[in-house]
């Protein structure tokens, strides 16, 4: 089947791959050589999953072929590998419902997205990783107003007075990425000391000492709306920090099964079960792979990961077309050859 696009935002497709991380990357991949199509959802904004969330610059060592390869650099190595089959991403959404037809399958998200497949792959890691929530007495109050967890468009908050909360990569990547944007830059954290790369620490403090920024080592007590489209923020000590048109928490991200829980499979402590034969699930024609599934002698490894989708692939292949599966080597067909590209 090709990829179809249909009015709005209707898709129709062979597969969807729920979660981009690295084992769903490499489904991708897989069900490519077999001429199946893909599309991927993600909850969050990149493509990666925990490689490029959690772990971007950390060394991996049991990927094989590589002595070391850092999280982000095997993700981008994978989108590579993919793109020869033109995969379709959609992040920043969260698989919301499924609906199984006798001759389809219907996915939509969140944000209104539907697809049309033939078969479902859970690539999800542990399940949805979500944004933890800004703690303060009537923070929820002003999320998705106020309190924005990611941003596509910076300049949308140009002059702008913005407050980043957290003392990791990701809250000093928006101190720096917001110089010469917003009106004004201010930064909380707890404490003094901070889990970022050291270089973006030393640009982050050149900023405070050329009072391009504020930073302060403190916690949010709550926020008050002062009716202008903004809000005031107190401190626990008991500091106001005035006329904040946006707030950006980087708390770290928690672990969610989210809606998986309610399509129906078997699960185990959180996790889908799964046969060792193709990894489908306990409902025909949805298959787990990764970190997600579970069976007997289960090892959460990238690399176990890989080996579940390649099965699967073969499985789903059967699911997705009419024609008689022959299996070759990458190394000698000549028609695999040409689809990547290699001469």
């Amino acid at each position: 089947m090709k990829d179809i696009q249909l009015p709005g935002n209707h898709h129709k497709t062979d597969v969807v791959i729920i979660g981009a991380g690295p084992c769903g990357l490499f489904t991708v991949f897989e069900l490519g050589l077999l001429d199946v199509k893909a599309h991927l959802i993600d909850n969050l904004d990149k493509i990666g999953g925990q490689c490029s969330e959690l772990y971007p610059d950390k060394n991996l060592y049991d990927i094989p072929s590589r002595p070391s390869v850092t999280g982000q650099e095997l993700t981008e190595d994978l989108i590579k590998q993919a793109q020869p089959f033109k995969p379709s991403y959609h992040l920043n959404q969260l698989t919301s419902e499924i609906i199984l037809n006798q001759d389809s399958i219907i996915v939509k998200t969140n944000a209104g997205t539907v697809i049309e497949c033939k078969s479902i792959v859970i690539a999800a890691g542990s399940g949805c990783f979500v944004p933890r929530p800004l703690p303060g007495e009537n923070t929820k109050d002003f999320e998705g107003k106020i309190i924005f967890y990611s941003v596509k468009d910076r300049q949308a908050f140009k002059d702008k007075n913005i407050l980043i909360a957290g003392g990791g990569d990701s809250a000093l990547d928006y101190v720096l990425g917001f110089k010469g944007i917003a009106k004004s830059i201010n930064l909380l954290h707890r404490r003094k000391e901070f889990k970022a790369v050291q270089d973006s620490v030393n640009k982050m403090m050149t900023m405070v000492d050329n009072k391009e920024a504020n930073f302060y080592v403190n916690t949010i007590k709550s926020l008050k709306d002062n009716n202008n489209g903004q809000v005031d923020v107190e401190l626990a000590d008991g500091t106001i920090i005035e006329k904040i048109d946006a707030i950006f928490p980087f708390f770290g991200l928690k672990i969610e099964l989210g809606p998986i829980a309610e399509w129906g499979l078997n699960l185990e402590n959180n996790l889908i079960s799964v046969n060792t034969e193709n990894f489908e699930t306990s409902v025909p024609r949805i298959f787990a792979v990764g970190d997600i599934c579970h069976y007997p002698g289960k090892l959460k490894l990238i690399l176990s990961g890989f080996h579940e989708a390649a099965l699967a692939a073969k499985k789903i292949f059967h699911y997705c077309s009419d024609k008689k599966y022959v299996f070759r080597y990458t190394t000698s067909s000549s028609e695999l050859k040409k689809k990547l590209g290699v001469t």
